[in-house]
């Protein structure tokens, strides 16, 4: 066997039981500091970081912070030992040191530094950020996430299987990537949005429990959790399968993720369920934070016949908060926040002493107060905040004053692990421009009451066996019960404005697979990448990919999208049309 010529040991493995023994270690030059005639130089590698001694400063000349080099040395027992470093009991005094790789002298930004560095510049340099130790962490991380998540998947009696890439284009809400081919010009492939054909197809194939860890692709724009173009997400199906079983499945596999990767507390078991209109109604949102205590009310019929401008005409939410010793200022910025939103501020009033005081105080009638005292059931000290607009902009601005009440006032406990289940979703929705008919959520689930409800309900009363999984307000997991028949899939794609040879073109696989015996099916997908943000207490989703896209969906270290050559788009029958001229 060939010995290594580059490294006998690992940067960060040496401890006390080492010293006296003759070592090489090879990684970067993490850091060079000379004090007297001895330099202390630390080195780094995948596996943590290591000092090493020189005593001759020549031996360093051409030697620069993040080249690659290997060292060989004598470890010693540490003089002044270092108690953050896993290695800081030891260090190597140094022999000799072979330069491998030689690092420009000014780095784009100081890698210990890296994380706070301006993110498109982190992007362009992805591979110095990942040096890193902190970046790098998460990385090891998500490996190690991916291995339980097969093992775990496995135990509950999952399979796994590989479903295509190379796909046809289907409507199933996001814009698709299309692929076009030598092999028939004019004609496309589809970069799959999720697997939802095939993990369905499986089932009619006989197979009981699916599980992939599927990449989607999604020609949408960025989020702070949502990452665009391609992501992962951890997708699975069960055949002969309820709503109750998806969800006690999704319990189990959520509940033993946390236990295994984190400390915090996570709530038990069954989740609680909420349906989505009480959501709305409680949380305006339907992915709350259930760490916040804070509950929205609508005001709107209690300020009927105001005489408060901002309030005529309009939908009105308040919120009850402690913040007696909040001042002036507290209120004045929560407004600006609403107006970053485009709302038109926060009204406020404070109850002190049985009276309200402060804010539109003074626009009250005695029944006003008479009612917000009832309707809040208020206590000495509280403070109502409220934001009145169209009904559709009040919701949203509800939920940033309730999320950012939330944080301001520090009543989420960030050592917990809050999960619920949305349910009961409206299975259509209204068109807002045209007035039409437009599916709510996946138009591939089960209406409650089948077929029937189909028609014989109003299609905006008609809910669905569709369900998603909120932890700490974000949605991991979306699912639902399959509509498996076919009459009920053409009625619904009609009823949503797809006539039956729509449906038969669009997804003639799952129409045809549907005439053969399909079974009783349901399943859901939980985002990995939004698991990994929860679990690493990290605000933007692009922290936990190796190699993630822009907020702009541009590969900044690559230089994607990037242009092709005019014979790459003769070869499969394109021409580009300047859309500015049209």
């Amino acid at each position: 066997m060939q010995e290594n010529i580059y490294r006998t040991h690992n940067c960060g493995e040496l401890r006390i039981a080492d010293c006296k023994k003759e070592v090489r270690l090879a990684g970067w030059v993490n850091s060079i500091r000379k004090l007297g005639g001895i330099t202390f130089l630390t080195l780094r590698d995948h596996y943590g970081i290591t000092q090493v001694v020189f005593d001759d400063e020549s031996k360093l000349k051409d030697i620069c912070k993040e080249s690659t080099v290997s060292i060989s040395g004598i470890v010693e027992e540490r003089s002044s030992k270092n108690p953050k470093m896993e290695t800081g009991d030891i260090e190597v005094v140094a022999k000799d040191i072979t330069l491998l790789g030689k690092s420009l002298p000014v780095l784009p930004f100081e890698i210990s530094d890296s994380q706070n560095t301006k993110e498109e510049l982190r992007l362009t340099y992805r591979y110095l950020d990942l040096r890193n130790p902190n970046t790098h962490k998460i990385i090891v991380l998500r490996a190690k996430v991916l291995n339980w998540i097969r093992n775990k998947m496995t135990e509950m009696g999952f399979l796994e299987v590989q479903t295509p890439i190379l796909t046809s284009s289907s409507p199933e809400g996001a814009r698709d990537y299309i692929v076009p081919t030598i092999n028939a010009p004019g004609e496309f492939y589809a970069l799959p949005q999720a697997p939802q054909q095939f993990k369905q197809l499986l089932m009619i194939s006989g197979f009981d429990k699916y599980f992939q860890v599927a990449p989607c692709f999604r020609n949408e724009a960025a989020r702070a959790d949502r990452s665009p173009g391609e992501f992962y997400q951890i997708d699975f199906e069960m055949s002969f399968a309820t709503q109750d079983d998806v969800m006690r499945a999704g319990e189990e596999f959520v509940t033993e993720f946390f236990k295994t990767f984190s400390d915090k507390e996570i709530c038990g078991k069954p989740f609680v369920r909420i349906p989505y209109k009480e959501a709305m109604a409680k949380y305006c949102s339907d992915k709350p934070d259930l760490r916040n205590p804070l509950i929205v009310h609508d005001l709107t019929t209690l300020f009927n016949g105001t005489e408060f401008n901002a309030f005529k005409g309009k939908t009105i939410k308040g919120i009850a908060v402690n913040a007696k010793d909040k001042t002036r200022k507290f209120y004045d910025e929560l407004g600006t926040t609403i107006v970053s939103y485009e709302g038109k501020g926060v009204a406020w009033v404070k109850y002190d002493n049985g009276e309200f005081v402060g804010g539109i105080s003074k626009f009250l009638t005695e029944q006003n107060k008479k009612d917000l005292v009832s309707e809040f059931d208020l206590e000495e000290g509280q403070s109502i905040l409220m934001v009145a607009d169209e009904r559709e902009q009040v919701i949203k601005l509800a939920n940033v004053l309730r999320n950012e009440l939330g944080k301001q006032l520090d009543l989420i406990d960030r050592n917990k692990v809050a999960c619920c289940w949305i349910c009961d979703f409206p299975f259509f929705e209204k068109n807002e421009d045209t007035g039409d008919i437009d599916f709510a959520h996946n138009p591939f689930s089960m209406p409650q009451g089948g077929i029937d409800a189909l028609n014989s309900n109003d299609p905006f009363g008609i809910l669905a066996y569709q369900y998603d999984l909120v932890i700490n307000g974000y949605e991991t997991l979306s699912g639902a019960v399959r509509n498996h028949q076919t009459d009920l899939m053409v009625k619904a794609f009609e009823m949503a404005g797809y006539d039956k040879q729509t449906v038969k073109d669009k997804f003639g696989a799952l129409y045809n697979a549907f005439q053969y015996g399909a079974p009783p099916h349901a399943g859901g997908a939980f985002g990995l990448e939004r698991l990994l943000m929860i679990l690493t207490d990290n605000e933007y989703i692009r922290e936990v990919i190796a190699f993630p896209l822009n907020k702009n969906a541009r590969d900044l270290m690559m230089g994607a999208p990037s242009k092709v050559s005019d014979k790459q788009l003769r070869d499969v029958g394109l021409q580009l049309i300047d859309k500015s001229k049209n």
